[in-house]
């Protein structure tokens, strides 16, 4: 089992085309086609989990509205438990993202969120859920969207909480103290700059460094950095890696983020050596920017993607 704790985001595609400009303003029109709701942000993390038959369970936050109702739907249809998860009654609305897209390009997105703090009472409750089911898990995904759930101070009080487990983190880079004493990390390459108080040159030795100076500042056991067109830097605490990006097409790298760290946590999980975990994240990720939208990769999908 693989706990994943974060910021639940709706995403939504609005998809359509381009054939003339509007004439009440220079904008294009987009004549929709179709209308597509998938699980975002931290749930995300979980649709990738099943994609790998990965058994899972998801504690976070939905407003008491029609987009709550639905996220629970789907995290059962998924077989995740979703007891973790928490309606907040009169107090927020569930975060949902509206992407527009025409022809595989986004157009425009809005944002419907509310990204206050999460009151002290829901982050005691979600720890108390979460520390109930901590014996039948291996691993826990702290996915951090920075939308209210994951304070520096409740990320502090939470991670000697689930020492023994693996521990992965997807960062934001202004709650980077917060994240000491995880077992790794992965963030993309402007993230870890800004963590590392580096340039984001994206340069194999630059990056090692970056990669070197996370993995002393907040003691992890691996530092994952992706690096879009560049692949990934691995940084073992022995050693950097570099991968070589797998993607073949990239159409759309939304939630690209989220299969690597669904991925690498997986095959660690499962007994895989750091490395052979990282190339197969990268795989993964190549699979998911040759799809439109939040996607996940199977490992079917990651095989054929090998070859």
């Amino acid at each position: 089992m693989i706990l994943v704790v974060g910021d639940i985001i709706v995403d939504e595609f609005v998809m359509g085309d381009v054939s003339r400009i509007s004439p009440e303003a220079p904008v294009p029109v987009v004549n929709v086609e179709s209308i597509d709701r998938r699980l975002g942000g931290s749930a995300n993390v979980i649709r990738n989990l099943h994609a790998l038959s990965q058994n899972s369970a998801m504690f976070g936050m939905v407003g008491d509205d029609e987009p709550g109702q639905w996220v629970h739907q789907q995290l059962t249809e998924l077989d995740a438990d979703n007891s973790g998860v928490l309606t907040k009654y009169n107090q927020r609305p569930t975060a949902v993202k509206t992407r527009i897209i025409a022809r595989h390009q986004q157009v425009v997105r809005y944002d419907r969120e509310w990204t206050d703090p999460a009151q002290p009472e829901t982050q005691n409750e979600i720890e108390k859920r979460i520390l109930e089911t901590l014996s039948t898990a291996n691993a826990v995904i702290l996915s951090d969207y920075g939308k209210g759930l994951l304070t520096p101070d409740f990320l502090k009080r939470l991670i000697p909480h689930l020492d023994g487990k693996i521990i992965a983190v997807d960062p934001k880079p202004e709650h980077t103290d917060a994240y000491k004493h995880a077992t790794l990390i992965t963030p993309n390459l402007s993230e870890a700059a800004a963590m590392a108080n580096m340039h984001a040159i994206n340069e194999d030795s630059h990056v090692e460094s970056i990669a070197r100076a996370l993995h002393q500042k907040l003691d992890l056991t691996y530092a994952l950095v992706t690096r879009s067109e560049r692949g990934m830097t691995l940084f073992d605490g022995d050693k950097c890696h570099h991968i070589p990006t797998a993607a073949r097409d990239v159409f759309d790298v939304t939630g690209a983020g989220d299969t690597v760290i669904a991925t690498f946590t997986t095959c660690l999980a499962r007994g895989d050596d750091p490395l052979k975990a990282a190339q197969t994240a990268n795989l993964a990720a190549g699979v998911v920017v040759g799809k439109v939208g939040t996607a996940t990769a199977t490992w079917d999908e990651i095989a054929a993607h090998s070859t």
